[in-house]
């Protein structure tokens, strides 16, 4: 896995004089930044609600979408869902991680998501990054890079944009090769 790769490097000292388990600042010059954000780098619970974002990607292509999906968890209580939906919604802006957004608002009662962690099989675009910012969303947790599409580590780093009042926390990475698998999958059955 990604994450052990990581550590492991961490382990043989590759970041080795850069503070007491303070990686952050290595991996943004490695270009590895958004991989961890503590030693152990994540615990259980991102695995299990990123396999709740690979069931909901899922049930988007069961529908004919791209399978992409995105859980948004505030503590331990989901608040949000979302999978890809614009070609059945015919909404260009109705991504996985901006339905569960708009859900998450929905329920709250408010555009400000604070303290929650979105969940999402794919790494985001600029749009879906925008929209974290806006709703000062905690942390990302993503699944598969997309270097096409990717404004996270990708394409750009649309959260290091000058002139954003504020941050997430990134950890990218999270199950890659079941995400990115699945839409593999997809596409080749498409392209059959």
């Amino acid at each position: 896995m990604y994450l052990k790769y990581i550590n492991d490097k961490i382990d043989n000292g590759i970041f080795r004089g850069i503070g007491t388990y303070n990686h952050q600042e290595a991996l943004v010059s490695t270009g590895l930044w958004w991989a961890i954000d503590n030693r152990v780098g994540i615990d259980a619970s991102d695995s299990h609600w990123m396999q709740h974002a690979l069931a909901l990607a899922v049930r988007g292509e069961t529908e004919d979408e791209v399978p992409v999906g995105a859980v948004l968890v505030q503590g331990e209580a989901v608040i949000g869902e979302g999978w890809n939906q614009p070609i059945g919604r015919h909404d260009p802006t109705a991504h996985a991680e901006v339905m569960a957004l708009r859900a998450a608002g929905r329920q709250l009662n408010n555009y400000r998501l604070t303290g929650s962690t979105l969940y999402v099989t794919l790494e985001p675009c600029l749009m879906c990054v925008g929209a974290m910012v806006h709703a000062r969303v905690a942390r990302l947790v993503f699944g598969a890079s997309d270097p096409k599409g990717g404004a996270v580590s990708s394409l750009c780093r649309g959260f290091e944009l000058p002139g954003l009042n504020h941050r997430v926390e990134v950890t990218g990475g999270m199950l890659a090769d079941e995400c990115g698998e699945m839409l593999k999958r997809f596409f080749r059955a498409r392209r059959g």
